[in-house]
């Protein structure tokens, strides 16, 4: 199923139980008074719960503004967005931060590891900093699942790029997260590490019912995902629903053109 190339996709419901994230015209601006930059333009999409959607489009079109809208990480000029439920339009730092402490998980290209502590030490954190009882079995258990039992006392700088990003979806996975927010996460990798890490991003859908939303420049990770919306000039034009690696190269060549 695609729609048409140049045409919104409908929205889902705003804060309807099929979403796990929902925007309802959401414009974001940057600069002065003088000097104005729309980054996203009135945009309304639903991000159904329990699928992965791939979020691309040419430099410039607004991706990552999108993700840190949708995820809190940024406020938006005007519109409406839930995340888990709940709308956090104009939430509070402390109730977006109780709420992505709870519901949300972050992977992004840099991996964000703290270089001090050991894989162990940096999966435990999350659930530190939300006051959340550390079962060690449970820290143990997601590094087993993301092949890392026996790394679980290495620093950053032991490990390799695909093994830090391991240790970041541990750390994402740890919390048992609703939403998994990945910015780019395969950006970094090697093409053997990054096949790792889309495996177990889908074994998190799979498996888990965990909806994830990951912005990417490459089809070939796109192509792992339930769906893929595509931006332009700050508006969703399109959108692909099962994707294949040449579909989702085929329209991103048409955008880029």
């Amino acid at each position: 199923m695609t729609t048409a190339m140049g045409t919104t996709p409908s929205p889902i419901e705003a804060g309807a139980a099929t979403t796990a994230v929902e925007l309802r015209g959401v414009s974001r601006e940057y600069g002065g008074k003088h000097a104005r930059v729309r980054a996203l333009d009135d945009v309304s999409f639903g991000f159904p719960s329990g699928s992965w959607t791939a979020v691309m489009g040419p430099s410039g079109s607004g991706k990552s503004t999108l993700l840190h809208c949708a995820a809190g990480l940024e406020q938006v000029t005007s519109g409406q967005v839930f995340l888990a439920g709940k709308e956090i339009t104009d939430a509070s730092d402390r109730e977006l931060t109780a709420l992505r402490r709870s519901e949300v998980g972050f992977v992004f290209q840099n991996f964000n590891l703290i270089g001090s502590l050991t894989a162990e030490q940096n999966v435990t954190l999350p659930l530190k900093l939300a006051g959340r009882r550390v079962s060690k079995s449970d820290v143990h258990e997601v590094l087993r699942a993301v092949g890392l039992a026996d790394r679980v006392r290495h620093r950053p700088r032991e490990l390799s790029g695909g093994q830090q990003q391991r240790v970041a979806i541990a750390r994402a996975m740890v919390t048992r997260p609703g939403v998994l927010f990945a910015d780019e996460p395969t950006g970094a990798l090697d093409s053997t590490s990054a096949r790792t890490v889309l495996s177990l991003l889908r074994d998190m859908v799979d498996s888990a019912g965990q909806s994830i939303v990951m912005v990417t420049h490459d089809p070939a990770a796109a192509a792992r995902a339930d769906a893929v919306v595509f931006l332009s000039d700050g508006r969703i034009v399109d959108q692909l629903i099962s994707p294949t690696v040449r579909d989702v190269a085929e329209r991103l060549a048409q955008l880029e053109a």
